[in-house]
């Protein structure tokens, strides 16, 4: 191929860009910008803020996914102050600052650098802010195209751990995942074991299941009714009775009817005829509905519907025996998590099988209330461990050899924005094909919690990258 040819393929893809962007439009697009900072699209080595003080960039941060500033951990050294960590948002307008209500926003406390197109002028009680438009490295147009589709980091932004990972061979890199996985595994059981002292193994259970249907959003309401499971399941032992209970001390049953959705009235006032009766006597344990988080939350994954599903697992009278036949059954590993799914799925709910929430419209057809992604979910962070440090305590070896099989086995979890990131980071791969099991997951996931928390963007006195070094070229397996 003649590279000194015009490539008929640009040229098509230049037509179809046509009259899209122009360098003298007033405001280019906010997401370009983002890619221009992600990308250090810039001519670094002239970067000033708008009061006139030199800026080097020595890590633009990392995307931010779960709302808040656009970046994350971005590290900076502004004029001649020290380099410092923080936060980075992007507007179009230097006023988009208090127009946003960025001010105002707990969320934006650690901003340290506004990024904008265009600042006439400094701004008074703002974080510093740079102005882009004088110092792109190419035409507006030109970058438009060139960051498209981009993705994933720059081989300049990856850890520095990237490079001597990417020179272990698949065993070798098998290992280092595995072995950072049996350390969390074992940290979860260890918590396990702490709270089964105090409560007893099965109200650990209840307690972890619990948190583990928070998710990251609503851990720590979903934890507090846990721990007061033994006053509000007294004497509740339908479906519908534990579910009244638990929408009633969560506080997210609803005062007011819809007016609107005929089947979520009539559940909401069958609930409130059981509910008023037991009111009084949980007032002092019900949560304010302020404990709750509700952005970016899938439908799915309301909190109302999570409590709905545990209360059918509470109303099952051999829910805690069947996850230990469940452990000691003979199972080839494709049917491990199906297995499972089965001891956690509820066949059919009248109302929650039909509706998302209280709000939303009937479904045309009856969704699941748990998914097997969340099976995976559940057992890597609860069962397999609670399982595990049973048997270890109760001495019991076969049983704890066939969990740590299966914990090894288990099959992928659903990816996440921390493993998008770490791979990135740390494997130089925006691929999760390379990531086969939820161990290697884990492990991945304690690597960061061990090493890359305790850094900063730019790896400052990490010393994962000299605890791989020594297995270069060496013929040194890990055991695990």
């Amino acid at each position: 191929m003649n590279f000194r040819a015009e490539n008929f393929y640009a040229t098509w893809r230049r037509q179809q860009q046509a009259g899209i962007l122009h360098d003298d439009q007033v405001l280019p697009p906010e997401k370009l910008l983002q890619a221009v900072w992600r990308q250090q699209r810039l001519q670094r080595d002239r970067l000033q803020t708008a009061d006139g003080r030199r800026l080097r960039v020595l890590h633009p941060g990392f995307t931010s996914v779960e709302g808040g500033p656009d970046f994350r951990g971005a590290v900076l050294q502004i004029g001649d102050a020290p380099a410092v960590s923080g936060d980075i948002e992007i507007d179009l307008q230097s006023g988009g600052w208090r127009a946003h209500g960025h001010d105002r926003n707990p969320k934006f406390q650690k901003v340290i650098l506004h990024v904008v197109w265009d600042a006439p002028k400094p701004n008074a009680d703002v974080p510093a802010v740079l102005a882009l438009k004088t110092v792109l490295d190419s035409p507006l147009a030109e970058l438009a195209l060139a960051l498209e589709n981009e993705s994933g980091l720059p081989e300049n932004q990856r850890g520095k751990c990237c490079a001597p990972l990417s020179e272990l061979t698949e065993a070798q890199l098998a290992g280092v995942l595995n072995s950072a996985a049996q350390v969390r595994f074992e940290n979860k059981a260890a918590a396990l074991l702490a709270r089964a002292k105090n409560s007893g193994w099965e109200q650990a259970l209840w307690e972890n299941l619990f948190r583990a249907l928070g998710y990251k959003q609503n851990v720590w309401p979903m934890l507090n009714l846990a721990e007061n499971k033994p006053r509000w399941s007294r004497a509740a032992t339908s479906v519908f009775a534990l579910q009244t209970r638990l929408l009633g001390v969560s506080g997210l049953l609803p005062d007011d009817l819809t007016r609107a959705q005929k089947s979520s009235d009539t559940f909401l006032r069958h609930a409130w005829d059981s509910w008023w009766r037991d009111r009084d006597g949980f007032e002092d344990c019900i949560l304010p509905r302020t404990t709750w988080q509700f952005h970016g939350l899938r439908p799915a994954n309301h909190p109302q519907r999570r409590l709905a599903l545990a209360a059918h697992w509470l109303a099952s009278d051999n829910f805690v025996s069947r996850l230990e036949k469940w452990i000691a059954r003979e199972l080839p590993d494709k049917r491990m998590v199906e297995s499972l799914h089965e001891i956690f799925q509820v066949e059919r709910d009248d109302f929650w099988s039909w509706h998302w929430t209280f709000k939303s419209a009937r479904m045309a057809k009856p969704q699941p209330l748990l998914g097997e992604s969340r099976v995976t979910d559940l057992a890597i962070n609860v069962v397999l461990p609670w399982l595990w440090i049973r048997a270890r305590e109760g001495g019991n070896e076969k049983i704890r050899r066939e969990v740590e099989r299966r914990f090894f086995a288990w099959p992928a979890a659903e990816d996440n924005s921390v493993l998008k990131l770490a791979r990135q980071r740390l494997l130089g791969t925006t691929s999760a094909r390379l990531l086969k099991h939820a161990a290697a997951q884990q492990g991945l996931m304690q690597i960061v919690r061990d090493f890359c928390e305790h850094s900063n963007a730019i790896c400052t006195d990490c010393r994962f990258p000299e605890l791989i070094k020594p297995l270069i070229g060496s013929n040194a397996s890990i055991q695990w």
